[in-house]
């Protein structure tokens, strides 16, 4: 089993920027990619983005391309999403994910919620 945490969600205006954490820990969660969707209500969730653990390989969403960074910290056990130039239309709930390599979901985050008011 592998447990996710996610943290940083909250409220920002239009153009802010916010950073999610996830903590990851459980057993041999190093094994597997790590990736961040997003979730608008009554839809299905988006992805976002995703990295490995070295850090070596990332892949964006064209939507946030330019404007998200996923980045992680291996001595932490942590990975993060950078959110820069924030728009209302990214409203929505976060999730981290533990993933195999081509973003096939193994295990969820509990979700974290991020508001951006206009």
């Amino acid at each position: 089993q592998v447990q996710l945490v996610e943290s940083g969600g909250g409220l920002v205006q239009a153009g802010g920027s916010l950073r999610l954490s996830c903590a990851a820990s459980g057993r041999a969660f190093i094994s597997y990619a790590m990736a961040w969707f997003l979730q608008a209500p009554e839809k299905d969730r988006e992805f976002v983005g995703g990295i490995t653990w070295s850090g070596d390989n990332t892949y964006y969403a064209d939507s946030v391309k330019g404007r998200f960074t996923i980045s992680t910290d291996s001595a932490k056990n942590t990975v993060y999403l950078q959110m820069n130039s924030l728009k209302p239309e990214d409203t929505d709930v976060y999730y981290c994910a533990a993933t195999t390599l081509n973003w096939r979901v193994r295990y969820w985050g509990q979700g974290t919620q991020v508001n951006v008011s206009s």
